[in-house]
């Protein structure tokens, strides 16, 4: 226990969260836990320091009814801490930091291949020539929706896109 204490002192708080990178909710969970932990220690400081024994002598000097005086006295003699058995609740702290490591390695790799993915799109449009220098042919190479929605229209005989006038005018001369 005493080697717990002293790790526990050793935590300097106001950098953990820091060198960690710890932001928002992790950020905050971590003061909320500090905040307990200086509570608990403080409490455990101010019951220390308390004096565990009773004077039953004095309580026998100043109360009439003596057999409640033993009755008590006894039952301090006789009281034992009662144990807990902590393993079940270690084995399911256990599997919740195994579950909890597992979804963050699941979650590291969903950013990674997305991280893969941007930088594949982001070298894809450096690369890119200009949408000037495009030719129509490569344009429908690209996307063959295009095609497929200006030869609806057409058979539909609609010669004009929807929604073009209204977001760039009416560019005919007349």
């Amino acid at each position: 226990m005493a080697a717990g204490r002293s790790a526990a002192l050793k935590i300097d708080w106001s950098k953990l969260s820091t060198s960690l990178g710890l932001k928002g909710q992790t950020a905050a969970s971590l003061q909320a836990f500090k905040k307990r932990n200086d509570d608990a220690r403080r409490k455990i400081q101010a019951l220390s320091t308390q004096a565990d024994s009773v004077d039953f002598a004095y309580y026998r000097a100043n109360l009439k009814n003596q057999a409640v005086v033993n009755e008590i006295e006894n039952h301090v003699k006789n009281f034992k801490p009662k144990t807990y058995d902590v393993n079940k609740q270690i084995k399911a702290i256990e599997q919740f930091e195994a579950q909890a490591l597992k979804n963050a390695e699941e979650t590291k790799g969903m950013v990674d291949k997305e991280l893969a993915d941007l930088d594949k799109t982001l070298k894809n449009i450096e690369q890119a020539r200009p949408f000037e220098d495009l030719t129509v042919d490569e344009v429908v190479a690209a996307r063959p929706d295009i095609d497929e929605r200006t030869s609806q229209l057409v058979s539909k005989g609609r010669w004009s896109v929807p929604g073009y006038k209204e977001k760039f005018g009416d560019l005919s001369v007349l």
